[in-house]
């Protein structure tokens, strides 16, 4: 059995609600293995991006694996700790400042994005990023498999096979794939790309319901050939 959470960004609130769900959820279904598999994104825009990464540094809850994904902004996170500038300033045109004010870096001047600058605040959210955080952001995984789904933050490259997906395409890819009608040999569940409500295609399954505004964070059940929902709100 499979649980996959879509775009979490911050909303620790909603996280804990749905993680009560999904439990409930369990409790009702005999499963050999329950599998908990998030789907990346899981700080920037809303309030509580710490609280939602310490989630993912405790333990599953009971009776549960976990695989956890790398979206777009962790790609960002990681490329600006290692020093890329621009990934930086590309993260903090999507609200990825807001990750560094919860962990108590001071960005007041929120328009500054000067190499200065931009240093500066790499310095200052290097100096008090946890280990732990920093050991769970390079332990994500581009991608998971599992039975005929096919797991991934943004999608993939029609036409490629799974096993030769390239990274970016995994975590950044929109257009291509959500246009795309081809069989991509799995049917992929995929976040990144918002919707009001979970997409079901035949070819992939779309669970980013922008939880960060409208309070909806959605979650996919895969119970053997059956499929449901769970969703916070």
């Amino acid at each position: 059995m499979v649980y996959a959470i879509g775009d979490i960004h911050g909303r620790f609130d909603l996280l804990q609600a749905l993680l009560v769900s999904i439990e409930a959820d369990a409790a009702r279904r005999p499963a050999r293995q329950r599998r908990l598999v998030y789907l990346g994104d899981y700080v920037s825009r809303g309030a509580d991006s710490r609280r939602v990464v310490e989630t993912m540094v405790a333990a599953p809850p009971p009776g549960f694996t976990r695989i956890t994904l790398r979206g777009n902004h962790e790609d960002l996170w990681l490329r600006f700790l290692d020093g890329d500038l621009d990934a930086g300033r590309h993260w903090f045109d999507y609200d990825g400042l807001d990750t560094l004010a919860d962990y108590g870096v001071d960005v007041a001047d929120r328009r500054r994005r000067d190499d200065a600058a931009l240093v500066a605040l790499r310095d200052a959210f290097d100096a008090v990023l946890p280990s732990a955080h920093r050991s769970f952001l390079r332990s994500t995984e581009y991608c998971h498999r599992c039975g005929d789904y096919f797991f991934a933050h943004a999608g993939v490259r029609p036409g490629v096979p799974l096993a030769r997906q390239a990274a970016h395409d995994l975590m950044w890819i929109r257009s291509p794939f959500l246009e795309s009608t081809l069989d991509h040999g799995a049917v992929v569940v995929h976040g990144h790309s918002i919707s009001e409500r979970p997409q079901l295609r035949p070819n992939r399954i779309g669970i980013d319901t922008e939880a960060h505004r409208s309070g909806v964070l959605s979650c996919l059940v895969l119970d053997g050939a059956s499929r449901h929902f769970l969703h916070t709100g």
